[in-house]
């Protein structure tokens, strides 16, 4: 297991949990990258000093990796111009691509996704595309050099859980890129069940932020990917869609 590692880009890591830190807090972060071990945590560039005397750059600490995103971008172009900004304050060359029309639902818009994945991959970004699941968008997104691919499980926020399931297991199944499924993950046994089917990596804000004691969540989280990443490589067992298998030998004590 010290050998599996994420690599995202040509980037290494160790820990398979991303924070969303849309409701961000200092005790948000710190149980994320203490008790759920993040080393890649968003930032979503309009919201970085939202307060007086506050920014969410003071909270992050040194070693975790900045996942600048492009939350409020409408068009390819505003999610590019929010990125070069991002790089220029300083953020580095990671980026994830959020392009929502759409204020009820927030769901992405894949077409506008896949041309802002193309035009940032030119800049020399590291693009991680949120995205709705579907295979096509994933081969373009693929096409257009994206690092990643990001589909969501449920609506952002909606800690429904794996409402996308078998359409994120086709890209699993069919994306040579890491599948990192972000939104809707709402529970530590949803992002188990999710690497079981060999996601690369679960992000989550809501699950931990909404949490009762929110350390506590963390670290059920960081065993749950844990968990269903061993058991995606140890191969799961088969499944019998009929009848019964006994695990012993039912002869020799059974008599007329």
């Amino acid at each position: 297991m010290k050998d599996d590692k994420l690599i995202i880009g040509g980037h290494e890591f160790h820990s398979r949990f991303i924070l969303g830190s849309g409701k961000y807090s200092l005790k948000l972060i710190e149980a994320a990258v203490k008790d759920a071990g993040a080393e890649i945590i968003t930032l979503a560039v309009r919201r970085a000093n939202t307060k007086e005397q506050e920014n969410i750059l003071d909270y992050i600490p040194e070693g975790v990796t900045l996942l600048p995103n492009t939350s409020g971008a409408r068009t390819a172009e505003e999610a590019v111009r929010i990125a070069c900004l991002a790089r220029e304050l300083g953020c580095g060359n990671f980026v994830k691509i959020e392009i929502m029309r759409d204020s009820k639902y927030l769901l992405p818009d894949n077409q506008e996704t896949i041309r802002a994945t193309e035009m940032l991959a030119e800049k020399g970004f590291v693009v991680l595309p949120y995205m709705y699941p579907d295979l096509y968008a994933a081969r373009d997104l693929v096409n257009a050099g994206a690092a990643a691919v990001m589909p969501l499980a449920a609506p952002i926020g909606s800690n429904k859980g794996l409402a996308t399931k078998d359409f994120i297991q086709i890209l699993v199944d069919e994306i040579d890129l890491p599948v990192i499924v972000d939104a809707g993950i709402g529970k530590p046994s949803q992002a188990c069940e999710a690497m079981e089917m060999g996601a690369a990596a679960i992000m989550a804000n809501t699950a931990l932020a909404t949490a009762g004691d929110l350390p506590l969540m963390a670290a059920a989280f960081r065993q749950a990917i844990e968990a269903g990443r061993k058991a995606y490589l140890s191969g799961l067992g088969r499944v019998l869609t009929r009848g019964g298998s006994a695990s012993d030998p039912l002869t020799g004590f059974l008599r007329d």
